[in-house]
């Protein structure tokens, strides 16, 4: 019999707190805005994007469309970028995740990470067409390399996004 869903089947994950979320959150945004130079500054994904897109995924009625929305103008505040480009970015992001939600959670970890990088690249073509119909130069295609990055991390990010879901078993009670 073919198993259709990932992880063991005995495992019954607890629902996810909204403070996990929201430090979650915070801390791709804070991650975000370090000071990133030379090469990291290209091969850094958009932490933002990754741990938003994961929790459209994981837990599509807690982050619905505002909160994108919000981390997007917060983002735009702090990257001193054109107001409201990283907005519509991640609330499309957010789209999609959600319309997917079903989908991806079917899958093991793997083909999870190959459905969330072509996301993450529509939320950065999504930025850069924004920034050159502002006026911008095209970056080079070195701009993209964020993007699978950000899937070269789905499973690590996943398993530890998870843990606080897992249940804790007391060696007492087996």
């Amino acid at each position: 019999m073919i198993n259709l869903y990932p992880g063991s089947p005995q495992e019954i994950l607890k629902p996810a707190q909204t403070g996990f979320i929201v430090f979650t959150l915070v801390m791709a945004l804070l991650i975000n805005l370090l000071p990133w130079a030379g090469w990291g500054l290209w091969v850094r994904p958009d932490f933002v994007a990754l741990v938003l897109l994961y929790w459209c995924i994981d837990q599509p009625r807690k982050i619905g469309f505002t909160i994108p929305w919000l981390l997007g103008l917060l983002m735009d505040v702090a990257d001193g970028s054109l107001f409201g480009q990283h907005a519509l970015s991640y609330t499309i992001l957010a789209y999609a995740g959600i319309a997917l939600q079903r989908r991806v959670q079917r899958f093991s970890i793997t083909p999870q990470a190959l459905h969330a990088v072509p996301l993450l690249l529509l939320n950065d073509t999504i930025v850069l067409l924004i920034r050159l119909v502002a006026g911008s130069d095209f970056p080079g295609y070195w701009y993209f390399f964020g993007s699978l990055i950000g899937g070269l991390l789905w499973p690590l990010m996943s398993f530890v996004l998870k843990l606080p879901q897992r249940p804790r078993f007391d060696s007492d009670h087996v």
